[in-house]
């Protein structure tokens, strides 16, 4: 049980910091994809910055679990308040992406929580 919490741990840290370093370089279809759910280019930054300190979070929750567990639990939010928007926007093919990334956070909290 610990190795699949170590990997999925790791591959949910690993895509949030991408995730997180795509916000920071501000490539053209994600300004769009904002523009296209109703937000603004400034909001980019901090999601950015959310989604890099979530992964850090996990990280770091490996050796201690309470922040491991507010990083995973601060990440579902994300990502749920994240969906919420997909679907306001009415843009329900890109409801995979944000989708995903909050089935990887609910297995590192239940995998956490599992191990702990």
């Amino acid at each position: 049980m610990f190795t699949a919490f170590i990997i999925v741990t790791l591959l949910t840290a690993a895509a949030n910091t991408y995730a997180a370093f795509v916000d920071f370089r501000r490539p053209q279809w994600v300004l769009d994809n904002v523009t296209s759910w109703g937000g603004s280019h400034s909001w980019l930054f901090p999601l950015g910055a959310l989604k890099g300190l979530g992964a850090l979070g996990l990280l770091v929750g490996v050796g201690v679990p309470l922040i491991g567990i507010a990083a995973a639990v601060g990440l579902i939010l994300f990502f749920v308040g994240a969906i919420t928007v997909v679907i306001r926007a009415r843009w329900y093919s890109h409801l995979r992406w944000p989708g995903t990334y909050l089935l990887l956070a609910v297995a590192s909290l239940a995998l956490r929580l599992a191990v702990s």
